[in-house]
């Protein structure tokens, strides 16, 4: 794919911001295209595979999973893509995050109804072949959309 024009960044910014909301006649109205333009354009950042996927933010707590736990691990190098793709099929983990640097090099985002799931996926995890470093209970996760995908080319009205 061509390099991103400011267009595409302004369609990637509001698409963070709300995929599932934003028309494309609404988008196209931020970035200053057409309503066809923007479909075109996410089709080819989805054949690209920028965009790859529309995911739910879930409310775990509200979804009945009071537990949201980071959990923070070593692998060894050589083994760290493998162990990841087990770790992805283990009941309750919903993403996992492979680190360039640093020892703690996995990090795994888990939800559970109560402490008893905490101490399954732990147990999993340890099965597997993970150290855990340190398990977190998250409070509660914020998210934006990275500005620098065309907050200013995505202009509000």
């Amino acid at each position: 794919m061509r390099e991103l024009d400011d267009v595409d960044r302004g369609i990637l910014h509001v698409l963070q911001a709300d995929a599932r909301g934003a028309t494309a006649a609404e988008m196209g109205d931020r970035v200053g295209v057409s309503p066809s333009t923007v479909r075109n354009r996410i089709g080819r950042l989805e054949e690209a595979d920028i965009v790859r996927g529309y995911h739910p933010d879930i409310d775990y707590e509200r979804a009945g999973y009071q537990l949201q736990m980071m959990l923070l691990c070593r692998a060894p190098v050589s083994e760290r893509s493998a162990l990841v793709e087990n770790i992805m099929r283990v009941h309750g983990v919903v993403a996992v995050r492979e680190m360039l640097t640093g020892t703690v090099n996995v990090h795994i985002e888990a939800v559970g109804e109560s402490s008893d799931a905490v101490d399954r996926i732990t147990g999993e995890v340890t099965r597997l072949g993970l150290e855990i470093e340190s398990v977190d209970l998250v409070k509660r996760v914020h998210v934006r959309p990275f500005n620098h995908f065309g907050e200013l080319r995505a202009e509000d009205g």
